[in-house]
């Protein structure tokens, strides 16, 4: 038997039915000669590892060792199986929800499964994800503040340079605007838009100060908080029609892999999704 790391890499390529950028490409925030690539992909896994006794709920790739910083053009790479990837979706996981949203150029691979995941976006966004990215928000804010345990960062340099990590500090306050947009829209603008797009930028290249950065998220915050009740998404995600969706599309998927295992074993041509 394979090592599990091989075999887990082999069923994440294989079985991909969605992979794009997830990073600070994809938000438009990357700073020249600055940028890593951060990568999230979704596959459907053999039937031994969803009804037999082995598993897998994801895999990762990275460039570089682990405990290491990722540096320009290094890949950092997370497949999920598309069972977990729908959990966390329904939860709301604000990275987890941008592939719904990211634009086509940004899409690596993609199947008629993920297609269909794209087209029914709507299904899993409720105030339920606007519930979580405000508590990723106070959270960060929180460790910014030193109001909870724990660095804040792994940045030295930024904080010699700035007094204070700014691209912590920029994450913190895009999280509180995309939240927003997603409860007052039900959509996520990738890359982001004007003018908030330059004001990211600005506070990642110092020209903010901590409390600039602070007084804006204090702000996000509070209309993140009343959206959580006053939005026009449904209280909670089509749980229900995921279900049904997830189990009509492990059968379909696995149908689909044995037919053309058997006309490879037979000699007739298969198309490739």
């Amino acid at each position: 038997m394979k090592h599990s790391g091989e075999e887990h890499a082999r069923i994440a390529a294989q079985g991909t039915v969605l992979r794009c950028q997830v990073g600070s490409g994809v938000h438009g925030l990357g700073l020249p000669g600055a940028a890593d690539r951060d990568e999230m992909g979704i596959c459907v896994e053999p039937p031994e590892y969803v009804i037999g006794l082995r598993t897998f709920e994801q895999y990762m790739h990275r460039t570089r060792p682990e405990h290491t910083r990722s540096g320009h053009d290094d890949l950092d790479l997370t497949v999920y199986s598309l069972r977990k990837w729908v959990r966390l979706a329904l939860d709301g996981n604000p990275t987890v929800l941008l592939p719904l949203f990211v634009p086509e150029s940004e899409i690596v691979t993609i199947t008629h499964i993920g297609h269909e995941l794209r087209a029914n976006a709507a299904r899993f966004l409720s105030r339920r994800a606007g519930e979580r990215f405000l508590g990723y928000l106070r959270a960060q804010r929180d460790r910014m503040e030193g109001l909870r345990g724990g660095k804040h960062t792994n940045r030295p340099e930024l904080v010699d340079l700035h007094g204070f990590d700014t691209k912590y500090a920029y994450h913190m306050v895009r999280l509180g605007l995309q939240g927003v947009e997603l409860l007052e829209t039900g959509r996520l603008t990738l890359p982001t838009p004007e003018p908030d797009r330059s004001w990211l930028l600005a506070l990642r290249r110092g020209e903010y100060t901590r409390a600039e950065a602070l007084a804006r998220t204090g702000e996000l915050e509070e209309r993140l908080a009343e959206l959580c009740h006053t939005s026009f998404l449904p209280e909670l995600p089509d749980a229900t029609w995921a279900d049904q969706w997830l189990g009509d599309t492990y059968r379909r998927h696995w149908d689909e892999s044995h037919a053309g295992q058997s006309g490879t074993r037979n000699g007739t041509a298969t198309t490739a999704r």
